[in-house]
Parts: C-alpha cells; structure tokens; sequence
C-alpha cells in the first residue's frame, strides 16, 4: 500500500499510517477464519469515515438534545426503517455501541439487580453477557445456564424448560458465541411462555445469515432481538435491539438515556449502507454460500480425522476439538496463524482444559466466503488446518511457513472487498 490511499494520515502521523498500512496487507493475504470477523464493502468503509463524525446527537430523530441534527435525524431514521424492513420487525434501535452494551439495554428495560436470567454457559458456547460469573451480568444479577448435551454436543431443550420452570427467570437468552447448529427458536418460545420470561435471541453471529434466508427468523417468536452489525452481516463495529411494539419504548429509554450518550453517528451511516447491502439479492446468495461453505469445510475436517462438536454444522460456525489430536487449542490457532490461517483457539463443551489454554479452536466461513471462496476450495483449506496442526504437534516451523505461502498466493486471486491494495 503506498500514501496515496491516506494521505492525510500518512502525512500526520507516519507511524500510525504504517501500522493501518500493515493491517491492510495482512488482511489481504491471510485466510480469516475467525467466524466473527468478516470484510466490509468500500462503500460501508467510506460511510464510517465520513464527517458525521463531527456531530453530537443525544436522543432520538426528531427528539434530540443538541440543534442541527437535520441531516443526523434522516441517517437514522434511515438506518432504523431498513433494520425493520429486513428483519420484519416493529422496532429497531440502531444507536447501541456493541453488543455487549446492546445486552446491557436488555437487562436495564426489563430486569432489575438480583434477578435471575437465564442463558448457555460461556464454556458451552454462550456469551458472557448472558449472566455468565465474570461479567457484569452475572455479577448484578443471579445467573443461571443451560448447556448441551455430551452425546451430541447439541442444545437439550427438555433440560432448558426443565430448568426455566424451576428457576421462573426474568429473561431467557437464546443465542451464543460457538453454536454451530440452528437454533430453534420457537421451542426456546414456548418454554419462555410457560415460564413467564422474557425471551431475548442473541443473533450476533448469524445476523447476516437471517437476513439472507440461512437460518430461520426469530422475529415471529421472540420479544426482542440482540445483535452486532459486523460478523455476517458485514456491516460496522456496531449494534442493534429490535423488538415488538410494546417493548419500544423500554428498549429505548434503556439504550438512551439509561446506558448511553450521544450515538456515534458515522456508525450509524455504515449500518444503514450494510442494510442495503443486505436486503439485495447478491446477498442472498451469499448468506447460503456461507452455510455452504462451512458445512463442505466440516466434511473435508471430518475426512481428515477432526473431531468437529455436533459433527458438524448448520451454519458459518465449526468448533474443533483437536483433544486427539495431542495439541492444544492456543498452540495450535498460534501455529495456523503463523501460516497465514486466523482463527481463534477456544473452549470446547465440557472441555477439561482452562479457557485460556482450551482444548478447541473456532473458525467460520464469512471472510472466505466474502472473497469468493467457494465449495471446491474448502478441501484445500482443511488440508492447510490439518497439516498446520500436524506442524505445530512436530514444532515444523517450516511446514507453516510452505503452508503460508500456498495461502498468500490463493488470497491473490481473490482480493478482500474493501481492501484495494495500491
């Protein structure tokens, strides 16, 4: 990359500029398979850089704190109707930074300190937002988990209703960071009905893959949906709550004023260009290459003797238990790293090992998919992963680095949306 693609930058701050010059490059010639990371559009790029940065706008369109919000306002009101408009629900909140603040709008509108909530263990594959010990959801109010089953690796919802009725929680969540099945939302409904919860789908991480028609909506079921806009979705670092009509108001008041300032506003552009972006055909097309993608890559794994949690996937998500392997999640994502594969190491479902050294690693199929990888080249990928692995089991320094250049040279045939290089 050379000065021309930012030249106010490089000519401001030079050190700076190198390191997003960097990024860039490696960006480019690795395989991302971190399953919620992903490539944004130019044009999504250009919106979260543009001069709406400059301005301060506490409060809602039509309804706000500071003047001269003319343009502010239809920015929203845009970002707002299209998030309805693609998720077929009554209200959207585009305003919420990430998802873990999206999270803690929930709990302000509905919950109160000391109430239990109820959601999937972190180690299981649930987030920590869910009222897991360490977050501060589980620290203002008493947590409760589900988890899934060691035969199948697969939610037990006997167990989930047995465990709602017995608890009565505030809020049931549904949803995680590690889930590579569909969940199926209109159980997790009837069990939040019989136990008078509200229900919250978390769909951080298959966002995109609604909107595309790759797994089923939980619009018709749930009473409010949580989600990021980046991961499959392929917008910016952002946020949204959408819910029913009823709930507006609440889910409102708890993002502004209850959590929030002034949203960022350049955010909120990019989220409305991804939403249009996402309500084209071409994405369509997309979200199920995605699925596709991730179940052909599962199947090469599963030849090449992994033990994948569930056997499988239904969506973007693998989770890889390399137990027989005889080599550790971290020294393994950190071997694959080296030879140009980026995924995460990360716990798996009754795993014996500390999440910090974990026994799994995580990888998805967004960012492959987004350079337009498709099924014919998910062999290749998990040849790469298995010997990648079978290195860093033999310390072959050498082997990761034949596979980093077999990678580099497949990244150049197919260039990452957004990232142009000069």
């Amino acid at each position: 990359m050379s000065a021309s693609r930012h030249p106010a930058l490089f000519a401001a701050d030079p050190e700076l500029a190198s390191f997003v010059a960097a990024e860039e490059v490696l960006q480019a010639q690795t395989l991302r398979l971190i399953p919620s990371e992903n490539y944004v559009s130019a044009a999504v790029l250009e919106a979260s850089g543009t001069v709406l940065q400059n301005k301060y706008s506490e409060g809602y369109p039509g309804r706000r704190y500071y003047e001269g919000q003319q343009n502010i306002d239809r920015v929203e009101a845009l970002a707002v109707e299209r998030a309805k408009g693609l998720f077929g629900v009554d209200h959207a909140n585009v305003q919420p930074y990430s998802g873990s603040p999206a999270n803690l709008a929930v709990y302000l509108a509905f919950a109160k300190p000391g109430d239990t909530v109820m959601g999937m263990a972190l180690p299981m594959g649930g987030h920590l937002t869910h009222g897991w010990g360490v977050s501060a959801t589980g620290s203002w109010f008493r947590g409760v988990q589900y988890g899934v089953r060691a035969d199948t690796g697969l939610i037990d919802y006997d167990a989930v209703r047995d465990l709602a009725l017995a608890e009565r929680p505030k809020l049931i969540f549904c949803g995680g960071t590690a889930l590579p099945r569909t969940i199926d939302f209109a159980a997790f409904a009837e069990i939040a009905r019989e136990a008078g919860s509200i229900l919250v789908a978390d769909v951080a991480h298959i966002a995109g893959l609604i909107a595309g028609g790759a797994h089923p909506s939980p619009a018709d079921h749930v009473d409010v949906i949580s989600t990021t806009t980046h991961k499959t979705l392929r917008g910016p670092r952002g946020a949204m709550l959408m819910c029913r009509e009823e709930h507006a108001k609440a889910i409102d008041k708890a993002v502004f004023p209850g959590l929030q300032g002034g949203p960022h506003n350049q955010t909120t552009a990019g989220i409305a260009v991804a939403l249009h972006e996402a309500a084209q055909p071409s994405f369509v097309s997309y979200a199920h290459a995605v699925v596709a993608n991730a179940k052909a890559l599962a199947a090469a794994l599963l030849q090449k003797g992994f033990d994948l949690v569930s056997d499988g996937t239904d969506n973007h998500l693998i989770l890889i238990d390399l137990t027989g392997k005889d080599v550790p999640g971290k020294i393994a994502a950190k071997a694959l790293d080296r030879a140009g594969i980026v995924v995460n190491y990360n716990t798996v479902p009754f795993d014996p090992r500390k999440p910090f050294d974990p026994s799994g690693v995580r990888i998805g199929t967004p960012s492959l998919t987004s350079r337009g990888l498709s099924t014919e080249h998910m062999p290749v990928v998990a040849d790469w992963i298995s010997r990648a692995v079978d290195a860093a089991a033999k310390g072959d320094e050498q082997a990761l680095a034949a596979i980093r250049a077999e990678v580099t040279d497949l990244m150049a045939a197919f260039p990452a949306p957004g990232l142009p290089l000069a």
